[in-house]
């Protein structure tokens, strides 16, 4: 199994690599929108839809997530300003914040089909989105981004395994303790602030400084939501993983879930801080 992990990982790697330095920015919204929607499939699965439901909500997400981003400029080289994006991006950053902890601590289920339809919009349409967008700032911009949080996961792993005492939500993901969270949090902030600090994005002035390293916090939160998030729809529907697309690895939302919860942070404040 392990093998088959690191195979499929070097994989995905390489393949996202070429896609993030080669494709045109028509090609790489194409690419987002594809990923969008084989994450709406294995939704419709979380959501205990059947297949003719699926097979209409993944290519309704993967059409809004084109159009809206052709609309937005998402298309063009030039980095969009389109506040269609900043709407976008706020709505999925309040989700995460005021309603996701509420989901998370009430057990809250995806009964209801609108329920089911309106979430899965707000989860997987402003975050395929940001993909887009941050890519229009520059690909080196996006890895940032992306690597931010998945140093939050390797933070919180190693620092769960060295001292992780208590657990963080036990009933929806054991494995994930308290000081796990706050390894991956000050992993996060560290990373970020010297990045910031390298390129000069933020010039000197140290309460920009401050309220970044706020804002680096609130990305490690929610990083660790979306994976919470998702862990409980899981459970809920019985399943292991999302999807078996990736071998050894699960499903889509297995890999983007946390992506999906810090990415419209990042661009909401991309939107209104350009580097």
């Amino acid at each position: 199994m392990l093998k088959l992990r690191v195979i499929t990982a070097l994989i995905l790697l390489a393949g996202f690599l070429a896609a993030l330095l080669f494709l045109p920015p028509m090609g790489w919204l194409a690419f987002a929108a594809a990923v969008g929607a084989l994450g709406a499939w294995e939704w419709g699965g979380l959501a205990g839809w059947g297949r003719p439901m699926k097979a209409a909500f993944s290519p309704l997400i993967g059409i809004l997530i084109a159009g809206g981003g052709i609309l937005a400029g998402l298309a063009q080289p030039t980095p969009s300003a389109h506040p269609a994006l900043a709407g976008a991006y706020a709505a999925a950053v309040l989700f995460w914040l005021v309603v996701v902890p509420l989901w998370l601590s009430r057990k809250w289920r995806l009964q209801s089909t609108v329920v089911a339809l309106v979430v899965g919009m707000v989860v997987l349409v402003p975050a395929a989105l940001a993909l887009a967008h941050l890519r229009q700032i520059g690909p080196g911009f996006l890895f940032w981004s992306l690597g931010a949080v998945w140093l939050a996961d390797i933070g919180a792993y190693f620092s769960g395994r060295a001292w992780g005492r208590h657990k963080l939500a036990p009933n929806i993901s054991p494995g994930k303790t308290w000081e796990g969270a706050v390894g991956g949090a000050a992993l996060v902030v560290t990373y970020g602030l010297g990045m910031v600090w390298l390129s000069g994005w933020l010039g000197e002035d140290a309460r920009k400084f401050v309220i970044f390293a706020f804002c680096l916090l609130g990305f490690a939160a929610l990083s660790v939501q979306g994976d919470l998030f998702e862990s409980l729809l899981k459970r809920q529907a019985g399943l292991k993983d999302s999807g078996q697309i990736l071998p050894g690895h699960g499903g889509i939302l297995d890999r983007i879930d946390s992506l999906t919860s810090t990415l419209p942070l990042v661009g909401l404040v991309i939107y209104f801080l350009p580097p």
